[in-house]
């Protein structure tokens, strides 16, 4: 169904004018370009969407990718020269390189949770290394994969940047195709569909997926600053973030005072009745709203708790008494609901998170480097803060992704350069003398070859 479309790009690819340093610069600008010129149409397709208020549409969307591309665009040059490495003694006379090449066509599925930021900020990635890409936006925000669609093909040749609209079927449709890369952000459930689909061409993958991530608050953290930043990275998004907070893992000496400022901390960013707050963003559909609202049968609702069918929001809750047997701590939430669990050694923490699959993130609040280290070295996730949350996604110097079942790969800044390109190894040998013991007929070729290699 859209091999004409992956052909044309193949075609266009191997004209190597993507590869020109000067053509992806443009590219980049005229992205930045774009996003600049379609910014209150983005606004306004994101409220339409979620009900994201503008505020949020802009920091977390829209300025998100326009950082992306400046970062990009200043480091650009450096990232696709040539580089240089070292060489061994046995190796005397010759010279080592990497040289960066982009795949060709690159397939990016981006979800529906952050639609516009998930999208760009994979394509940016992909134009910098030099590919050319194809973009399959969700079908559950169409407004924005509208709007995301008609700038693309307002800046770019079909040839080179194309969105494909549709749902389930035009996803499936476009893994039949061979593609190049492939970048997807979503379900494991959906993830493993996904390599399942790319293995038949030993095609590459980025997987960003997700997982429960923790929140760890230690008794010697600031508890009020702990709880307003916790309250902020759960919540934003109506909790439809990946790398949300997904429970709590409170220390039973400070559990009721923490409550205490959370409850404040809630109620100061998103007010004390968030069912009527106008910019509080909605669940995406009826059958997520539906899953969400089933999941607060669990423990006791100690905020919140409140929903709207009608206008699908659901206020920020907390769970407490909740354990591991609970059905709320089976999957991701991935919605405004936080449950909380309790311990007194950092030994349960660690033991507990040890039974369940690799976090995409983990969130740390404690003063005690030594406690800080311990997390560290023992759980495997794929990135986090000590004392903050969702920060590090915003960093184009961390690279983010997952681990084990929360992900493969990882992007943002280099990390997106690197992703979408291969770096082939090259040796530049000097003909102004050979290594004659390197050949079968040298005489005692084997003693000296063993001198080297000892």
């Amino acid at each position: 169904m859209y091999r004409s479309l992956m052909d044309r790009q193949r075609s266009f690819f191997r004209t190597n004018k993507t590869k020109e340093i000067a053509f992806r610069l443009n590219a980049l600008k005229s992205l930045q370009s774009a996003v600049k010129q379609y910014e209150n149409q983005l606004i306004a397709a994101l409220k339409e969407d979620l009900n994201k208020s503008e505020f949020e549409a802009y920091s977390t969307e829209i300025g998100v990718v326009l950082e992306e591309i400046r970062f990009t665009l200043k480091h650009l040059r450096s990232w696709a020269k040539p580089r240089r490495v070292k060489t061994p003694l046995t190796h005397i006379g010759s010279k080592s390189y990497l040289y960066s090449e982009p795949y060709g066509t690159a397939l990016i599925i981006a979800p529906w949770n952050y639609p516009f930021q998930l999208a760009a900020a994979p394509l940016i990635g992909a134009i910098a290394a030099g590919n050319c890409a194809v973009i399959k936006p969700s079908e559950l925000t169409p407004k924005t994969s509208e709007v995301l669609a008609r700038l693309i093909k307002e800046h770019f040749p079909e040839e080179y940047i194309s969105v494909v609209l549709g749902g389930v079927e035009a996803s499936e449709a476009l893994l039949q195709e061979k593609s190049d890369y492939i970048f997807f952000t979503g379900s494991p459930a959906v993830g493993r569909i996904i390599m399942e689909a790319a293995a038949k061409n030993l095609t590459p993958v980025t997987l960003e997926l997700g997982g429960k991530s923790p929140c760890i608050v230690h008794e010697d953290a600031d508890i009020k600053l702990a709880a307003k930043r916790i309250a902020w990275g759960k919540y934003t998004n109506a909790g439809q973030t990946c790398i949300a907070p997904d429970y709590l893992y409170l220390h039973t000496s400070i559990r009721d005072s923490f409550l205490a400022a959370f409850k404040e901390a809630a109620a100061d960013l998103f007010g004390l009745n968030p069912l009527e707050n106008p910019s509080f963003t909605r669940i995406v559909s009826e059958k997520h709203f539906l899953r969400l609202q089933s999941l607060m049968g669990d423990g006791e609702i100690f905020l919140g708790g409140g929903t709207d069918k009608k206008r699908r929001v659901i206020e920020p809750t907390v769970l407490t008494n909740i354990t591991w047997k609970d059905s709320i701590m089976q999957d991701e939430i991935f919605g405004p609901i936080l449950p909380v669990l309790e311990y007194t050694n950092l030994d349960e923490v660690i033991e507990g998170i040890h039974h369940h699959p690799n976090p995409l993130s983990l969130y740390l609040f404690t003063s005690t480097p030594a406690v800080q280290e311990q997390v560290l070295n023992s759980i495997s996730f794929g990135g986090g803060c000590i004392n903050d949350t969702v920060y590090h996604f915003a960093s184009p110097h961390l690279p983010f992704g997952g681990v084990g079942s929360s992900g493969i790969g990882a992007y943002h800044g280099k990390g997106s350069f690197d992703t979408f390109s291969h770096h082939k190894g090259v040796l530049k040998q000097t003909n102004l003398f050979d290594i004659p013991f390197r050949y079968p007929n040298a005489k005692n070729g084997l003693k000296r070859i063993k001198m080297f290699l000892k």
